[in-house]
């Protein structure tokens, strides 16, 4: 029998649990979840705070959480995965786990379809490894993770409309004077409808976008409480141009390495339903107060010590 998997607090749209997530995805519905987005523990050589696994024995422990994933989305749902690369131990050059990962999802297992690679750059992101960057100086910084947009079916549900950009002054120049029409030497021929004007232009598959806030309701809450902040957090960005790009209102996003819980706060932001996992009760402690009157809430209640069971907050949050 599964052991019954306590919420530790809910909003309007979402609940999170403190709780080895592969339990919670043995508990989901089949074909429940239209979105899983999600950043797990990377195979770094240093080991970090929050848990990680190396690079050689990655896939045998992602494997369970796969087979679960790939269950509990439905037919046309998404699993979108941001899992960067690593180097190897003491040496400049660059571990491949990560794409051992992709081809065990796709081509080995025949589990998922690779619908799009996307890249997340952060411009602000430290030079590392230090050793082979600002020390020898044989390697440059390394700013972008790759982000796998993965599939159960061949046409996932999704629409660029939901994500597009405002013109740039060259290109609202463009549609006002015109194109120069004719062929052009990569073989495309530009015609009349390329000067047809949109409500915006469509994104490519780089996300740029710099982890550099030093400040919100989050990070004010962990230092007043001195909670632990989550070293690794989701640059709000990200998120949000997938759950734009891959859901609608109502739909369902699971993130079962949640952290800090950057996934639920947009998912709530943008009206999705969300459901979090994070093993480190801290740091779901601390992400409660990403949601307004929720980690108020969570903690008027540690210190009235009914710690151990935090249910249906929002329904108490309704009737105060």
């Amino acid at each position: 029998m599964n052991e019954r998997l306590n919420t530790f607090y809910e909003t309007t749209l979402g609940r999170a649990y403190s709780c080895d997530s592969l339990a919670l995805l043995r508990q989901l519905p089949d074909a429940s979840i239209d979105l899983v987005l999600t950043s797990p523990p990377f195979a770094l050589t240093k080991k970090k705070s929050y848990g990680n696994v190396s690079a050689t024995s990655y896939w045998s422990w992602f494997e369970p959480f796969a087979l679960e994933i790939w269950r509990v989305l439905k037919p046309r749902g998404s699993l979108v995965l941001e899992i960067g690369g690593s180097w190897k131990p003491g040496f400049p050059v660059r571990s491949l786990y990560n794409v051992e990962v992709l081809l065990n999802l796709t081509e080995r297992s025949g589990l998922f379809y690779l619908a799009q690679e996307f890249f997340w750059h952060n411009p602000a992101k430290m030079p590392a490894p230090a050793q082979w960057v600002t020390i020898e100086r044989i390697r440059v910084k390394d700013s972008v993770t790759p982000i796998w947009w993965l599939s159960k079916s061949m046409r996932p549900k999704a629409s660029n409309r939901r994500v597009l950009r405002p013109y740039s002054k060259s290109m609202q120049n463009l549609l006002k004077n015109g194109y120069n029409k004719g062929k052009r030497p990569s073989g495309h021929d530009v015609s009349n409808k390329w000067g047809n004007k949109h409500k915006g232009s469509i994104p490519d598959n780089i996300i740029i976008a710099s982890n550099t806030r030093s400040t919100d309701r989050y990070l004010d809450a962990c230092r007043a409480l001195n909670l632990q902040i989550h070293p690794a957090r989701f640059v709000r960005e990200v998120p949000e141009f997938f759950v734009k790009f891959a859901t609608v209102r109502g739909d369902t996003v699971l993130d079962p390495f949640a952290g800090s819980n950057i996934v639920g706060e947009v998912c709530e932001s943008l009206g999705r339903e969300w459901i979090s996992a994070e093993i480190n009760s801290e740091y779901v402690y601390g992400s409660s107060f990403r949601f307004e009157g929720v980690g108020e809430l969570v903690y008027a209640l540690y210190q009235a010590g009914d710690a151990e069971h935090l249910l249906s907050l929002s329904s108490e949050r309704e009737s105060q």
